[in-house]
């Protein structure tokens, strides 16, 4: 992920790299190339970690510069392939030409939108920042699909 905040979260938090790394059973290492952009957080451990400590997605990521605490959620599939279908059919885009846009396979895409499997994080990630589409909006944790500048 680019211009992520997971680091001044952590900070935030007053948590190491080694205590947030415990937390989701990997090593100092890789929390550090999660927060340098190095790796990217998959998107279960990235809800996870927004679920437990109260952050919105769209800060986590960097689409806003605050956080807005939208409580917890649960990771529902359908909902946000429910919320992907929608975004494309109010684009007036095929499946094809949005991941063409977004530089993916319609294949793979086509499985995020029917639901059958969870979106990972860089999809979403460049589907919310080519379309300026709220994060947060997309797994149903808010109702307007804007991005909270």
């Amino acid at each position: 992920m680019i211009d992520n905040n997971l680091k001044a979260c952590r900070e935030e938090l007053e948590m190491t790299q080694e205590e947030l790394g415990y937390v989701f059973g990997v090593s100092k290492n890789t929390v550090s190339g999660w927060e340098n952009a190095h790796d990217t957080m998959p998107f279960n451990k990235l809800m996870k970690f927004c679920n437990l400590y109260d952050y919105s997605l769209d800060y986590v990521c960097g689409f806003t510069r605050r956080n807005t605490k939208y409580g917890k959620f649960s990771t529902n599939k359908q909902k946000i392939g429910k919320r992907l279908k929608e975004l494309r059919i109010k684009l007036n885009l095929s499946q094809q030409a949005l991941a063409d846009d977004c530089n993916f396979s319609q294949a793979t895409y086509s499985t995020y939108e029917t639901g059958k499997f969870l979106i990972n994080t860089i999809t979403i990630y460049t589907i919310c920042k080519n379309y300026k589409i709220s994060m947060d909006w997309l797994v149903g944790r808010k109702s307007s699909p804007k991005i909270d500048k």
